[in-house]
């Protein structure tokens, strides 16, 4: 089997990068190791920055995200019982994101790829990249029990922190930047409408929350807890009573109740790999980076990776200068960076340390009110929120 670029992985990431690469006139292969349903059921992130639902409607994909997704045009603060309202457009010159589920763009595009695209091979796990340094790279992958090849001109893993494609740049020639934090979010679907109409971010001394959303009738909310907590250890009235304390206001605002259908823990960690290319072996997505997920950005990154490896094989194509492949890693990196400084500012803003001193809780209280109180410092949380320009 040959292609132009061989895909590994089926999630947001290289499924949009083969609709881009469709739409550009350039063949791929995308190879998923699970099977459909797994992929359309997963639950991940769920905020599009701006630039996010304008790549998606150029590509086509973005009529039923249009349809039933939710626009919001802010954010709410809460610290001290307090709430502030951050205006998204009057602050960034029209911008804002939209509430719409991984799940659901991957359906998207999922359904435009098997209907207008080239291959997407599910449950075909991939094994190896082979000659990344090479003007012929592979990807050896096993599907439907037999072990085959799929030959290629460029390979892009956006496969994930566990797959193979990163292992397959010398560990001689790579640099790795992380921390892990040490806590989590206890994180719950329930069967009621939202509680507020925007995402709410709350700053508590018994630890974050953030009220969210799914839909109009089903709520996406999550609570701080300490590092390794087992789901199953919360009830669902205990859930519920520490929500209530954390998002307490001096207003009559109320948290409404509903039954909790899905309960999991998301462990904290910043992650970035250098470089994101080797030889014509690119990664996108979390192969390379990882973020917390307080700034809402893991989804929009691996969408400006992909946005930026097609415009670059799309130029090398037009013109034959591979000038723009050469700067992939370069011209990722400066957006990557300022989403993992955004997601670190918002983590330690909001989240409470276990050894946190009286100072440090006066230091965030005081970051909250600048925010509050300076429209230059709610105009750098607004224009990072709604997302920073593909280059």
């Amino acid at each position: 089997m040959r292609t132009t670029v061989g895909i590994i992985g089926a999630g947001p990431a290289g499924l949009l990068l083969a609709r881009l690469l469709h739409r550009a006139g350039i063949d791929s292969v995308v190879l998923e190791s699970r099977d459909r349903a797994y992929v359309e059921h997963r639950q991940r992130a769920g905020i599009l920055e701006q630039g996010t639902v304008d790549v998606l409607r150029a590509a086509g994909a973005g009529e039923r995200m249009d349809r039933e997704g939710l626009r919001h045009d802010g954010i709410e603060l809460r610290y001290d019982k307090k709430r502030h309202r951050v205006d998204f457009p009057a602050l960034t010159g029209g911008r804002s994101v939209t509430v719409y589920a991984q799940t659901e763009v991957c359906k998207d595009l999922i359904a435009l790829q098997l209907k207008e695209g080239g291959p997407l091979l599910f449950e075909a796990e991939a094994l190896a990249v082979e000659g990344a340094d090479t003007d012929a790279p592979s990807i050896r992958f096993r599907h439907e029990g037999r072990e085959e090849v799929l030959q290629c001109e460029y390979v892009v893993g956006c496969d994930g922190f566990w797959g193979v494609a990163r292992k397959a740049i010398p560990a001689e020639l790579t640099r790795v930047f992380e921390r892990t934090y040490p806590y989590a979010w206890l994180g719950i679907l329930a069967d009621v409408p939202p509680s507020h109409d925007e995402l709410v971010y709350a700053r508590h001394d018994r630890g974050f929350a953030l009220l969210s959303m799914r839909s109009p009738s089903v709520s996406r909310l999550y609570l701080q807890v300490p590092e390794g907590t087992d789901a199953d250890s919360w009830g669902d009235e205990e859930i519920w009573d520490e929500l209530e304390r954390r998002f307490e206001t001096d207003d009559d605002w109320t948290l409404d109740r509903g039954p909790i259908t899905q309960k999991s823990v998301t462990p904290m960690r910043s992650y970035v790999h250098e470089p994101m290319r080797h030889g014509r072996l690119f990664l996108a997505g979390d192969a390379a980076h990882i973020v917390p997920p307080t700034g809402a950005k893991g989804l929009n990154l691996a969408v400006g990776d992909v946005v930026t490896f097609a415009r670059a094989l799309s130029y090398q194509k037009e013109t034959g200068s591979a000038e723009a492949l050469d700067r992939y890693s370069e011209t990722c990196l400066r957006r990557i960076w300022q989403a993992e400084r955004f997601s670190y500012d918002m983590t330690s803003l909001l989240h409470r340390a276990p050894d946190a001193t009286p100072f440090e809780d006066r230091m965030q209280l005081a970051r909250l009110e600048r925010i509050a109180g300076s429209r230059a410092a709610e105009t750098d949380l607004a224009e990072a929120y709604t997302g920073f320009p593909f280059d």
